[in-house]
């Protein structure tokens, strides 16, 4: 599977190629405009065609069971799904621990299932919940009183997970891994919302995106990420930045934090730079890299170093029946 961080990019510049106009007369202005536009156009039609060819393939794993689960999300007043992979023969009366997995931006939580052997895991006595968060990169939006994926997730769907899934319901037994843009999220949460989970993986995390500047190269990304966090230097902006916040957390409250990168993605230096002031602060944290990029044949030579490590520092599962 491709990396999300090159996609269209070689489109894009014949797009820009197609812009560059130099002494020619107004005619031949407007002629290549409208071919600039018309090439804007087939590239919106063939990602929206891209996106309609995607033909879901979830791996399956002995003993593990899959389903996909709908339900009605008030923060966000729409239904949402999330895809659940769990024991097979679960005891009556058992519960189990959970983690959370959170996807990157431009992809799916299916991704989770369809690139990757996570899966397997549930056979171990854990619960895994896909969580759905289109490219909110998991926080309420700044600009868009709509989007509120932060809350959609912490409140509506742990909530929603817990009354329908044998699970767990407290801080102990559950952890949050993503990766990207996912990764960016649960290493936010484990920063601002100790309460909730023992344990946070991140994977390739995406922990310099609040702190980006405007750039004119990548406008509709800075666009968006001014729409999700705010404009650069707002105090929403601030209320997010994974470097600022680590600076006011409290190292013995925040739950333990697996960080990985791959030591050829563009992704390395700032993640770099945030583990050492995990290590400035005296954060529990380890960091690991692996040879690869930022995708998921890098992601997912990662997974068992992550689990390795989670199943060391939250409730060990327990398949038998709870007395």
């Amino acid at each position: 599977m491709p990396s999300a961080l090159g996609a269209g990019r070689g489109d894009l510049q014949g797009v820009r190629g197609a812009l560059r106009i130099i002494d020619l007369p107004m005619k031949a202005v407007l002629s290549l405009s409208c071919l600039a536009i018309a090439a804007l156009a087939v590239l919106a039609t063939g990602c929206h065609r891209g996106q309609l060819a995607f033909v879901d393939h979830p791996r399956s794993f002995p003993g593990v069971a899959s389903k996909d689960v709908t339900f009605n999300s008030s923060a966000l007043d729409r239904k949402m799904t999330y895809r659940v992979y769990l024991p097979q023969n679960i005891s009556t009366g058992t519960r189990l621990p959970t983690v959370y997995l959170l996807h990157g931006c431009g992809t799916s939580f299916r991704d989770w299932s369809n690139y990757s052997d996570v899966g397997a895991y549930a056979a171990k006595g854990f619960i895994l919940v896909m969580v759905d968060g289109a490219c909110s990169y998991y926080v309420n939006a700044a600009l868009n009183p709509n989007d509120r994926y932060e809350d959609y997730f912490v409140h509506d769907l742990i909530s929603d997970a817990e009354s329908r899934l044998p699970v767990l319901s407290d801080r102990e037994n559950r952890a949050v891994v993503g990766v990207s843009m996912g990764g960016f999220a649960a290493v936010k949460l484990a920063l601002t919302r100790p309460d909730l989970f023992a344990f946070a993986g991140a994977i390739s995390p995406a922990v310099d995106v609040p702190s980006r500047g405007f750039s004119a190269r990548r406008w509709s990304q800075s666009m968006r990420f001014r729409t999700t966090f705010g404009p650069s230097g707002s105090e929403t902006r601030m209320r997010s930045d994974p470097f600022i916040l680590v600076k006011s957390a409290d190292p013995g409250a925040t739950p333990y934090l697996y960080v990985t990168a791959g030591e050829q993605e563009p992704l390395l230096p700032p993640i770099r730079r945030f583990v050492s002031l995990l290590k400035q602060r005296s954060f529990a944290y380890e960091f690991h890299t692996k040879p690869g990029g930022h995708d998921w044949s890098e992601w997912d030579t990662q997974i068992p170093g992550c689990f390795e490590s989670l199943m060391a520092h939250i409730h060990q599962p327990q398949l038998t029946a709870t007395k």
